[in-house]
């Protein structure tokens, strides 16, 4: 009997070994990676929006400086960026299309109301010059460009994820042993794939005239 034991374990490994490889073929190691991206990179996009935001007060406070009969576009990008900061999404939320839409739809009226903004800035060239200003508005383009790569990024890994949970066999485990939920893509607007402008033009030229109307908004790109 003695003589068989050696065969009975490697036997007994071959098993285990066919049985892991069985389990992992189901989605038992690959869905929770695939999803773990995705929290990642969420976390990403989560830091990129709240960059903008942080730099929102100073942007506001400097525009007040200088043309503070604005009081109504600056209220406006203030109440903007509280509804959006107000709004923390979990990585439970990511499949609840509900809630994924507040925070898009939150995000994309900060980033109309500072589209509002650039625009009404046009007529104050004395705050174009401004170093300060031109410094913030360089600042807040580079985390718009870093949004768009980081909801980009995101829309990969989600993809990913929920491609893998959908096909076999990894459906198995993403069904039967994780539960998994598809997440929610980012969904692009028109312009979406550009970035919003800080363009103001030349810096400087003749005083604007305060009694003017403003401009009528520009679309925005979020």
């Amino acid at each position: 009997m003695t003589l068989f034991a050696p065969f009975r374990s490697a036997a007994r490994a071959a098993l285990v070994a066919l049985a892991a490889l069985s389990l992992a073929g189901c989605g038992i190691n690959s869905v929770p990676t695939k999803e773990e991206a995705v929290n990642a990179q969420w976390a990403n996009v989560q830091s990129a929006y709240q960059r903008r935001a942080d730099l929102i007060p100073n942007l506001v406070a400097t525009v007040r400086g200088a043309a503070g009969s604005e009081s109504e576009i600056l209220s406006a990008v203030t109440d903007a960026r509280a509804r959006a900061t107000s709004i923390n999404i979990t990585s439970e939320d990511l499949s609840d299309p509900a809630e994924f839409q507040r925070f898009q739809e939150a995000q994309n009226q900060l980033t109309q109301a500072l589209g509002q903004l650039r625009t009404v800035v046009e007529a104050y060239p004395q705050l174009q010059s401004q170093a300060r200003f031109a410094d913030l508005m360089t600042a807040i383009e580079g985390a718009e460009n870093q949004i768009n790569i980081e909801r980009m990024r995101y829309n990969e890994a989600v993809q990913d994820y929920n491609t893998e949970i959908r096909t076999f066999p990894s459906v198995i485990g993403a069904r039967i042993i994780h539960g998994a939920k598809p997440r929610i893509p980012f969904q692009a607007s028109a312009g979406a794939e550009t970035a919003p402008t800080v363009d103001f033009g030349p810096m400087g030229g003749a005083p604007a005239n305060d009694n003017a109307e403003p401009q009528a908004p520009a679309a925005a790109a979020n």
